[in-house]
C-alpha cells in the first residue's frame, strides 16, 4: 500500500501542548520539522514490528494505536494504546536494542517519523530535554511492572475494572453523569489489554452493563458509576 503524506507545521501542531517537544527552543523544533516525514495510516497497518531495529522516532498527530506482544502461543497482550502527542519506539531507540513489540493502528492515525539522527542531535544539545525523554522512559518501565503485577496478583474482574478506569481518564469524554470512553476497542482488543480470553469479557462486560456499571453505545464504552468500577478493581474501600 502506497504512503499517504500529509503536512503539519510541529509549532501548529495541536498536541505540542501535550507532547515532549513543548519547550523545544524555536531553532531545535525547526530542526525536527524540517527533517520529519508525515504518514496517514489506515486501520489494522504496522507502524514497527517487533525484533526490528528502529532508525527514527514516532511522533503521534492523530488517532490511536495500540502496541502489542505475542507471547509464545502467538497470543496478543497489549501493552498500552498510544495517543495524539505521544511518541513511539523510543525507549528501543535509546537504548540501541530491537523493538520489543509492534506497534499497530486501531483507529486511522497521523504519525511523524524524526530520523534517529535528528532527533539524537537535538536530545544530546538539551540537558532538559533529554530529562524529560528519560522520565516518560522510566514511567513506561513502571506502568509495564505495574502491568505484570496486576495479571500476577488481580482477578480477571478487577483487571478488567482497572483498565475501563485507565481508558476513562485516557479517553473518556464527560457528559450527564457519566463518561464515554471515545475509543472503538474490539472484545478482541479489551482481552488482550486485561490479559484473558475475549469470551470472559463478553461475560464480564455483560455482568457489568446489568449492574449499571457500564452502557454500551456500539463498540465503545460508557461508565456509569466510577466509584462501584473502583471498588471492582479493588482500588477503593467500601
Amino acid at each position: 500500500m502506497a504512503k499517504v503524506e500529509f503536512s503539519v507545521a510541529c509549532s501548529l501542531c495541536d498536541h505540542l501542548k501535550d507532547s515532549l517537544f513543548n519547550g523545544l527552543q524555536p531553532e531545535d523544533l525547526n530542526k525536527i520539522n524540517n527533517h520529519k516525514t508525515c504518514v496517514l495510516y489506515k486501520k489494522g497497518q504496522n507502524i514497527f514490528y517487533e525484533g526490528t531495529r528502529p532508525t527514527g522516532l514516532f511522533c503521534m498527530n492523530g488517532g490511536k494505536v495500540k502496541v502489542v506482544k505475542n507471547d509464545v502461543q502467538g497470543k496478543e497482550f497489549i501493552l498500552y494504546i498510544a495517543k495524539p502527542g505521544d511518541f513511539l519506539g523510543y525507549r528501543a531507540l535509546l537504548s540501541e536494542e530491537f523493538y520489543g513489540a509492534t506497534a499497530t493502528v486501531l483507529e486511522d492515525a497521523k504519525i511523524c517519523f524524526i530520523p534517529r539522527e535528528d532527533f539524537f542531535e537535538v536530545l544530546q544539545k538539551n540537558p532538559v530535554f533529554m530529562r524529560k525523554v528519560v522520565k516518560e522512559v522510566c514511567k513506561e518501565m513502571g506502568i509495564m511492572e505495574e502491568r505484570m503485577s496486576e495479571i500476577a496478583h488481580k482477578s480477571v474482574r478487577e483487571r478488567l475494572a482497572g483498565s475501563l478506569l485507565m481508558l476513562k481518564e485516557t479517553y473518556g469524554m464527560e457528559g450527564e453523569k457519566s463518561q464515554l470512553i471515545d475509543i472503538a476497542l474490539s472484545r478482541e482488543d479489551l482481552a488482550s489489554i486485561v490479559g484473558t480470553a475475549s469470551e470472559t469479557i463478553i461475560r464480564l462486560l455483560s455482568e457489568m452493563k446489568s449492574e449499571n456499571i457500564i452502557a454500551f453505545e456500539g463498540k465503545k464504552i460508557r461508565v456509569l458509576d466510577a466509584k462501584k468500577l473502583a471498588r471492582q478493581a479493588d482500588l477503593i474501600v467500601a
